[in-house]
């Protein structure tokens, strides 16, 4: 079962620019059983919150100090610049209803592979679609790559152990990750060819000869050193 996490938000009324200069930020709440209602996050809190909860764990939305509502961070708009966050939007959901979720994938342990074989992993997948009732939504799922010991195995969203509760929408035998051999010498050798050939093409392209007497009029058209 996922933390438990609770935020406080304001009915929103206040205009937006000058929330921002008081630390808040505006939201929005909207979802199951409720009409959209615009609020008002501290930045602060949220700027604490998020990385904990993510967008796939439930926050208990306290609103004016009153009802909680049972929500998930359903997208976060960030400034382009300032990369501090402009907007919120939070999603309410009921508890008994199962919902889907996009769930990050967390690669831990150290592939054989890798270490004692020189390869480079290659992951397919950052994150994996699974279904859930909210309560049961993990914060992220880990990958154990320790398994993969040489060139031939592959771990597979098979291979992931997911919670109680939890079913992934993916196919079973969908490739998470793999290890590729590193490149023989002919390869290199190949690969070094290729860019040498490239780059002689592009050091012989022709460059256009002038029109006869351009250089002339070229010449002529230089201005007069100052004595």
């Amino acid at each position: 079962m996922a933390d438990k996490f609770t935020i406080a938000a304001q009915s929103r009324d206040s205009h937006i620019g000058e929330l921002r200069r008081a630390g808040n930020v505006p939201a929005v709440l909207y979802g199951h059983g409720i009409e959209a209602q615009s609020i008002s996050i501290e930045m602060r809190e949220f700027m604490k919150l998020l990385p904990k909860a993510g967008y796939t764990t439930i926050i208990n939305l306290k609103l004016d100090d009153k009802k909680e509502h049972p929500v998930f961070i359903r997208d976060v708009q960030f400034h382009p610049v300032k990369s501090t966050v402009m907007h919120v939007d939070f999603y309410q959901v009921r508890m008994d209803e199962k919902v889907t979720a996009k769930v990050p994938l967390k690669f831990v342990g150290e592939a054989p592979a890798v270490k004692d074989m020189a390869g480079t992993l290659v992951r397919s997948m950052d994150e994996l679609e699974v279904e859930a009732l909210p309560i049961d939504l993990p914060h992220e799922l880990e990958v154990d790559i320790s398994t993969i010991k040489d060139f031939d195995t592959q771990l597979h969203v098979s291979n992931i152990i997911l919670p109680k509760g939890v079913v992934a929408l993916a196919e079973a035998d969908e490739v998470i990750a793999l290890v590729q051999p590193p490149r023989s010498e002919a390869e290199m050798d190949s690969l070094s060819e290729e860019v040498k050939e490239d780059v002689e093409a592009v050091e012989g392209v022709k460059k256009e000869e002038p029109v006869e007497g351009e250089a002339a009029e070229g010449a002529e058209a230089k201005p007069e050193e100052k004595k």
